[in-house]
């Protein structure tokens, strides 16, 4: 998918306290093998933070997560069942909720009328979950919170997303759109997802992952290499598709489906494209990462290199997002079951080699 974006006119409707030990003299290391930390949490809050301390830039640079977030929930057409709690989990500014409440985009024709998704899955109450409470009700007092009378909208702030505060079985269905690729421990915070959906229910996820900003990656390192002789990291590190479908079963879903599609976005230029993710609250937040912008020598070799490898040529630029799209099951007594090896009928050999 390519969205053409011209500047000034972005798409924006698209299909501390410490506690203190009396006396410690040692310290040592908890059972278990050590989280891996990637990012910065707290950096990660305090760019989400400062992006809703602008709502009108926050809400132009929305496009991407109110795609994505359609798209999720578009999945929830294909199952045939009722959801009546539903959980959030890095809900941004609720693009879950604003999707839900939108008309259904495959409407039944025999049908005259389109009800939105939430309508369509019985969805009663959605907790949307989110560590940036600024985000998180940036837009509480827009129309979609009350256009639906039959869906509790609540907001929940979380004081870390890797720790989910809610009981075991308590979730009929857990969302999440383009929030997991900063968590540090993926396949805790999947085992927890796992945890609080009831028997027999869904996680229908979508991270950023792959060869995201490809572009940007590879035209900032060439440039640094130029200009400064070495490279640092400037994108986050991300989880590859063959990955995702591991950790899904490591944390006890079954029935998986994993898919990727890349959303190719059109902007004027480099600068431009780097202030969307500031907007977006997409910026780095690597551990070890150098601190202070990036020096104005090397952004303007980025932008001659970008354009020379990736250019369009109506003299834009295009930014690829690997989206990976995942879903899951909790272990239920209902659910089919794989046929036991070698109890197969036909001969796939015998298939093969028919003419």
């Amino acid at each position: 998918m390519r969205l053409n974006l011209v500047r000034g006119c972005r798409p924006q409707n698209l299909c501390s306290s410490k506690s203190r030990l009396a006396s410690r003299g040692y310290a040592f290391q908890a059972s278990g093998s050590p989280i891996p930390s990637v990012f910065n949490r707290r950096t990660k809050w305090l760019q989400k933070e400062r992006a809703a301390s602008n709502p009108e830039l926050s809400r132009q640079a929305d496009y991407l997560k109110d795609e994505v977030a359609m798209r999720v929930c578009e999945r929830l057409l294909d199952i045939k069942r009722p959801f009546a709690r539903v959980l959030d989990l890095g809900a941004n500014s609720c693009n879950i909720a604003r999707a839900l409440t939108r008309e259904n985009p495959d409407p039944d024709p025999s049908r005259p009328e389109s009800p939105p998704l939430a309508v369509t899955s019985q969805i009663e109450e959605l907790v949307a979950a989110e560590s940036s409470a600024s985000l998180l009700h940036r837009d509480a007092d827009l129309p979609f919170n009350t256009c639906l009378p039959s869906l509790k909208l609540t907001r929940h702030v979380l004081s870390d997303e890797e720790t989910l505060p809610f009981e075991g079985s308590s979730f009929d269905l857990v969302l999440s759109s383009l929030s997991m690729h900063w968590i540090n421990d993926l396949p805790g915070v999947l085992a927890q997802i796992n945890h609080v959906l009831r028997p027999d229910r869904p996680f229908i996820g979508a991270m950023l992952g792959g060869d995201t900003l490809f572009e940007l990656r590879t035209s900032l390192q060439l440039a640094e290499q130029e200009r400064r002789g070495g490279i640092s990291p400037h994108v986050s590190p991300l989880a590859d598709v063959r990955d995702v479908g591991g950790l899904l079963q490591r944390a006890g879903f079954q029935m998986l489906t994993v898919d990727v599609e890349d959303i190719v976005v059109d902007y004027p230029d480099t600068f431009a494209l780097m202030q969307d993710l500031q907007a977006m609250g997409e910026g780095n937040a690597v551990l070890g990462r150098e601190m202070g912008g990036i020096g104005r020598d090397v952004l303007l070799a980025n932008e001659g290199i970008y354009r020379a490898l990736h250019g369009n040529e109506d003299g834009s630029i295009p930014a690829t997002f690997r989206v990976i799209h995942m879903i899951g099951w909790k272990a239920g007594g209902n659910q089919p079951k794989p046929l036991k090896r070698g109890s197969g009928e036909v001969n796939l050999k015998d298939i093969l080699e028919q003419k």
